[in-house]
């Protein structure tokens, strides 16, 4: 069985176990998706959602923001939250054939598209970990078949391999001088909006 592949973002000492899977769980799909076919992935999800859809992103909040809620000391890290609603599938995708290099590669952000009619929402997570989550998730049963990922009844993300002494590592990615924050800048004119700010569970002051 292969071992997952991660984007550039993600490095993770022991794969062991880990490959391409998916399992689900009560009204999400847990899936282990390979870097090379979360694009592809992403498309089919947007293709057969109901129209109007909108786009989420959580990228970390910036240091100047941290120090100033931490009163010049930064104990706890927080993630900001933005979306850009009422999209159509064509601009959805557009969205993602613009910045997927970025998106997929940032081991710092986590983001997705939904439906406003469904609440359907895909999310690509860390260290290579897909969700989907619908009211009705029996209708994804099959989605991952035409990308040749097969359903487990036990599947072992590379979270279950984190230990104090190999607890991976996530960095952020830049290309051509641009960043996560850069998608923030270049879709304001579409639209997308600061919604929230939230402590950030999975990231810790080292």
């Amino acid at each position: 069985m292969d071992i997952l592949k991660l984007s550039k973002g993600y490095h993770v000492a022991n794969m062991t176990g880990i490959s391409e899977g998916y399992e689900i769980q009560d009204n999400i799909i847990l899936a282990n998706v390979n870097a090379d076919k979360q694009v592809e992935v992403i498309k089919h999800f947007i293709k057969v959602q109901e129209e109007p859809l909108f786009f989420i992103l959580e990228i970390p909040t910036n240091e100047s923001i941290e120090l100033e809620i931490g009163n010049g000391l930064i104990e706890k890290l927080h993630k900001d939250i933005f979306y850009m609603d009422g999209c159509t599938k064509v601009e959805a995708l557009t969205v993602l054939n613009r910045h997927s290099e970025i998106l997929i590669n940032d081991g710092l952000c986590k983001f997705g598209f939904a439906s406003h009619k469904s609440g359907d929402e895909l999310m690509v997570e860390k260290y290579g970990v897909v969700t989907i989550q619908s009211n009705q998730v029996v209708k994804y049963i099959d989605f991952y078949l035409e990308h040749e990922i097969k359903q487990t009844d036990n599947l072992k993300t590379a979270w279950d391999n984190f230990t104090d002494d190999n607890p991976g590592t996530a960095e952020s990615y830049s290309t051509q001088d641009k960043t996560v924050y850069s998608i923030v800048e270049d879709l304001q004119s579409w639209g997308m909006y600061f919604a929230e700010r939230r402590l950030d569970c999975n990231s810790s002051i080292v």
